[in-house]
């Protein structure tokens, strides 16, 4: 790699700086917005929660717990992974690695993927543990495998995207786009929409590549590097890309966020917004979070804005995901947020811990999963009033009830 610095050392040291008063005596805009005391209009009911591994360091790893519609998976940066009975929170099976892990799981089709701190990807059987394979990809992985049919695919940090063949681990294609001299650390999961895979790179491009061949269907720019020095010209594509039917929506650090048509290529709408979350989606509504921590909704449609919320300012917000009526937030203080995806309302807030949630919440059904920086997962729901679980009139859709 020819990465000259990653990122949060180059913040840290300026934060540095603006303590020594280099950059003037506005040290107090630095600071995190304070929170405000808030009545839940919304009850939050934390379930269970269950300890998978260790801390995870200020190494912003990419593990995330995902589920397959029976039990959740989660993996801790000290090489526990472990499935989690989605009921009870109790472990199904739990296997020590031995390894630093740097992302995942992925799952899918009887397998579990994780990735390592040095370079290898891991297959693993997700009804028992037993470990399948490992293969050295000789990049270090922060996006979340993707699992589909014959082929496991990983994206490393030095811009490769690399299928491996699920049978053996052994390379099926790779393509790689140019790397800028200067990157954020971080890394946007590869999507699968059809045959294609989606994915976002460090210079700013969303591309498309058939999972079979490894051609590429299409290249977009998303985010066009500007300015004059390295860090100006940052244009990472490193959050979540999302997809409804057949559009993506995807975002650029110090660019934009888009909407993009999956046959095509095409950007359909974007809009001048900086983040590093990357976009989430339901039927109505897109979301992200700003660099500064503004959380905003925007039309899915045609990206017109319908509300934004500052309450989170220079909290280091997660993602912003879609949950019932609302979207939920986690940030450096182990608070999550619960925000009306109507207004934007802040309707409830809940602590898991004292430790960071720095890692994007995850919903299955009707209930939600966050993994903390401490290596703990944490099951929620919604409590429903006698009134809200009434059965529906005959003129009323379900989601009216």
């Amino acid at each position: 790699m020819n990465n000259l610095w990653r990122l949060p050392g180059l913040i840290a040291v300026m934060l540095v700086l603006a303590s020594c008063g280099i950059f003037g005596d506005k040290d107090e805009e630095l600071e995190p917005k304070e929170l405000v005391k808030l009545k839940n209009t919304l009850k939050i009911k934390r379930l269970w929660s269950t300890k998978v591994g260790g801390d995870s360091e200020f190494l912003l790893v990419g593990l995330r717990p995902v589920g397959d519609g029976n039990l959740i998976y989660a993996a801790s940066q000290d090489g526990k992974v472990a499935a989690i009975d989605p009921d009870s929170g109790k472990s199904r099976w739990k296997m020590d690695l031995e390894v630093d892990l740097a992302a995942g799981p992925g799952v899918n089709e009887g397998v579990l993927a994780v990735a390592t701190q040095d370079g290898f990807v891991i297959l693993m059987d997700s009804g028992s543990g037993a470990e399948q394979w490992r293969s050295f990809v000789g990049g270090e992985i922060l996006a979340q495998p993707l699992i589909k049919d014959d082929s496991v695919v990983v994206q490393t940090i030095d811009n490769r995207l690399i299928a491996l063949a699920r049978f053996d681990g052994k390379k099926r294609w790779e393509i790689e786009q140019a790397a800028p001299v200067l990157t954020m650390r971080g890394a946007s999961s590869p999507m699968l929409i059809g045959s294609l895979v989606v994915a976002g790179f460090d210079n700013g491009r969303l591309a498309a590549v058939n999972i079979d061949t490894g051609d590429i269907e299409w290249d977009s720019m998303l985010a066009l590097p500007t300015g004059r020095s390295d860090l100006d010209r940052l244009a990472d594509i490193d959050g979540a890309i999302a997809v409804v039917g057949q559009d993506i929506y995807a975002a650029g650090y110090q660019g934009r966020v888009a909407s993009i048509a999956a046959e095509s290529g095409q950007v359909l709408w974007s809009r001048e917004i900086s983040t590093h979350v990357g976009m989430a989606a339901d039927w109505n509504s897109v979301y992200t979070a700003r660099d500064d921590g503004e959380v905003i909704a925007l039309t899915r449609s045609n990206g017109v804005e319908t509300w934004r919320n500052d309450d989170l300012l220079r909290r280091d917000p997660t993602l912003p995901v879609p949950f019932h009526t609302t979207v939920v937030v986690g940030d450096f203080e182990g608070y999550l947020h619960f925000f009306s995806s109507i207004d934007g309302d802040a309707v409830a807030r809940v602590r898991q811990g004292k430790k960071a949630i720095s890692s994007d919440p995850l919903v299955v059904a009707n209930r939600l999963y966050v993994q903390s920086d401490d290596g703990s997962v944490a099951a929620y729901e919604v409590v429903q009033s006698r009134q809200q679980q009434r059965a529906p009139d005959v003129a009323e859709s379900p989601d009216e009830s």
